[in-house]
């Protein structure tokens, strides 16, 4: 985050160092930061301007970057097909040995219809992920800083203007197209024209090419797959709490409907 402000990217968080010159300090057990709170509203499915998704285009571009030096020369496979892969084995792995939705009686949860919606698909399109990855499987990218949890949730407007871009807890080294895909996925999902609108907006700014496109498309059709799995072991293996069920039925919803869509992965090369 500092390394982007550094480059004058005005809409990533400031970091505010502790009196020791340090971005964290611990706490009962749990590590702390501050940093600027951004203002806007994550409200782009209200008011998906196009305008608003070359924002979003220019401003990744602009943080991917603002942190390529940083890792220059670095290179091997994709981590985010790695752990696609290894997230469909584990799957495979639990149904093998005859892991089941639990039934259920109650009516009151908003999470179980859509839960019941995925299970009658969800084994089919994760055994399909391997083929589906296995052309990306042992190339060698050029890899960086990457944010890997970039979502409609995280991307703050003013107007057509992108204000902020928050929540970098999930950023590890991967290679740039896992976050176009995350992004892209969230805010367009399965819209080829808004799909090129956003990436020529990232072109402007560095170079993704036809291939990146590609592996782009592939992650993100992967990715929906294994969100969908991801949450019901969440809640339904590992049984995790969570304080707002109605926020969780609608991701899981709105992953459950690309699952159900015949136009997934509708977006083309440019």
């Amino acid at each position: 985050m500092h390394a982007a402000r550094s480059t004058g990217v005005g809409f990533v968080p400031a970091v505010v160092a502790t009196t020791a010159g340090r971005s964290h300090c611990s706490l009962n057990g749990r590590l702390w930061d501050l940093t600027e709170w951004m203002p806007g509203c994550a409200d782009f499915r209200t008011r998906p301007t196009a305008a608003r998704l070359e924002a979003a285009g220019t401003a990744l571009a602009r943080v991917h970057d603002s942190w390529q030096s940083s890792d220059r020369g670095r290179n091997g496979p994709c981590p985010a097909i790695q752990r696609r892969l290894a997230a469909a084995s584990e799957w495979i792995e639990l149904r093998r040995v005859g892991w089941r939705l639990p039934d259920e009686t109650t009516d009151i949860d908003p999470v179980r219809p859509f839960a019941q919606r995925a299970w009658q698909r969800i084994d089919r399109l994760v055994e399909a992920v391997p083929e589906r990855l296995r052309a990306w499987m042992n190339r060698s990218w050029a890899l960086q800083p990457c944010l890997c949890d970039v979502w409609h949730d995280h991307l703050l407007f003013e107007g057509d203007r992108l204000t902020g871009l928050i929540d970098f807890g999930a950023a590890k080294i991967d290679h740039p197209a896992v976050d176009v895909a995350r992004m892209l996925g969230s805010l367009v999902p399965d819209d080829s024209v808004s799909w090129r609108a956003a990436l020529r907006a990232y072109r402007v700014v560095r170079p993704f090419s036809d291939e990146e496109v590609d592996l782009a498309l592939a992650l993100d059709e992967t990715g929906a797959t294994i969100a969908v799995a991801t949450w019901l072991r969440r809640l339904y293996e590992e049984r995790r709490p969570f304080e707002d069920r109605t926020a969780v039925a609608r991701r899981l919803g709105s992953l459950v409907g690309r699952l159900e869509s015949a136009s997934g992965g509708a977006a083309r090369r440019t």
